[in-house]
């Protein structure tokens, strides 16, 4: 029997061997969710200009020296009002109101709060004067240009999935296009005669495809274009079908037919072509297949998982999501129930994050579960060699609630 580690060190093997990397250039607006491809640096020092970190009054430092707790103040008129857009101009003699933003007058090296002069929000006039009462640091209250980063500096690394806050950074940097890698086309094939297409009248006997929709999400969700189709049949000829109607993709995923028993349309079909089928020390998702076929013309890597809907999505984040988008955010949490697993398999529990930072239990370890796995926020990893957890001890859990 194989093991997670030695399957997903396969399917990385598999997708890199006939993935070639593709870069496209997006309008940083649009890059939302996607994966950057190369570095990026910064064309501007950010920010651009020194200033101000408060409301307050451009003065020089050099203006306070000598004062202290003995000192009577010392008094220095206004020259002006400084906001924020305006030009960058020469502080003249005493100081400058400011507001916070704004660029720091050449001449000027500190900004004293408004409130350290004064009452809040109320500035002096242009030709009225405030009084320092204490030693100014130089610096105080500025902020330096380039103390973010400086200009040609990596802003972005590349890998990085680009969310609000990357986004943002390379707005404020004056980037309006990015490389990113990208989305790979990947078809999902939902197999099995017991399917039925949601919203059809559902015949004894049969179920509603689940597989297709829910494996279509997560490819999406982490950076694919999902291309879904249904084989709702167990004939080998049918499965040949709809692989010579795809067009050209970078991935084939299957869901069903990967089982050893009879009726196993994927099994049947595929191993032929020289897929491999194995038993995968996991639970759920035990079966799996992979392999290289010809699909439009290309060698194409394909991918089986089983048709059980939660090991469908458990072999989704085992062996494909790390290679699209990533590890999951990975914790450790104390149990807040006991569990059992069995010894010689790798376990997946469903599970949720309480507000105590404990996870609970969702439902059984049953494959069949998909509506306590739409309650859970987590899944908990229960490693070979572990029979039994009690409450309170440590587990490793992975968020999904994304």
């Amino acid at each position: 029997m194989t093991t997670v580690a030695e399957h997903q060190a396969a399917v990385r093997a598999l997708i890199a061997s006939h993935w070639r990397p593709m870069t496209e250039q997006v309008p940083t607006g649009a890059a939302l969710g996607r994966v950057l491809a190369a570095d990026v640096t910064s064309p501007i020092d950010l920010p651009p200009f020194d200033n101000s970190q408060m409301d307050g009054y451009a003065v020089r430092a050099a203006d306070s020296d000598g004062l202290g707790e003995a000192s009577t103040g010392r008094s220095l008129r206004i020259t002006g009002h400084i906001a924020a857009g305006d030009p960058i101009r020469q502080l003249e003699d005493g100081a400058a109101a400011i507001m916070t933003g704004a660029p720091l007058p050449l001449g000027a090296d500190a900004v004293v709060p408004v409130e350290a002069v004064g009452r809040p929000g109320e500035f002096a006039a242009v030709g009225d004067a405030i009084e320092l009462r204490a030693q100014i640091e130089p610096g105080a209250f500025v902020r330096p240009r380039g103390s973010d980063l400086a200009a040609g500096g990596v802003l972005l690394t590349a890998g990085t999935a680009l969310g609000p806050a990357q986004l943002g950074a390379l707005a404020a940097s004056g980037v309006t296009t990015v490389p990113v890698r990208a989305r790979p086309r990947v078809l999902v094939i939902s197999t099995g005669a017991e399917l039925a297409e949601p919203g059809e009248p559902l015949r004894p006997g049969a179920i509603y495809d689940a597989n297709a929709v829910s494996l279509s999400a997560a490819i999406t969700l982490a950076g694919g274009v999902a291309l879904a189709t249904g084989v709702y049949s167990d004939d080998p000829g049918h499965l040949r079908m709809a692989l010579e109607a795809a067009g050209p993709v970078e991935l084939v995923v299957t869901s069903g037919g990967v089982s050893a028993g009879a009726h196993e349309v994927v099994r049947d079909t595929l191993a032929p072509l020289g897929l491999t089928f194995d038993s995968v020390a996991v639970q759920p998702g035990g079966p799996q297949g992979l392999g290289a076929i010809t699909v439009s013309g290309f060698p194409t890597p394909v991918l089986c998982f089983p048709g059980n809907p939660v090991s469908a999505l458990v072999s989704f984040e085992l062996f494909l999501r790390p290679l699209l988008r990533g590890p999951r955010p990975v914790l450790r949490l104390p149990l807040a129930a006991s569990l059992d697993s069995p010894v010689a398999k790798h376990q997946v529990r469903r599970g949720r994050i309480t507000a105590d930072q404990t996870v609970e239990l969702v439902g059984g370890p049953s494959s069949h579960l998909l509506a306590a796995y739409a309650r859970s926020d987590a899944l908990v990893q229960v490693p070979v060699g572990v029979d039994h957890l009690d409450a309170g001890e440590s587990v490793e859990v992975w968020r999904i609630d994304e």
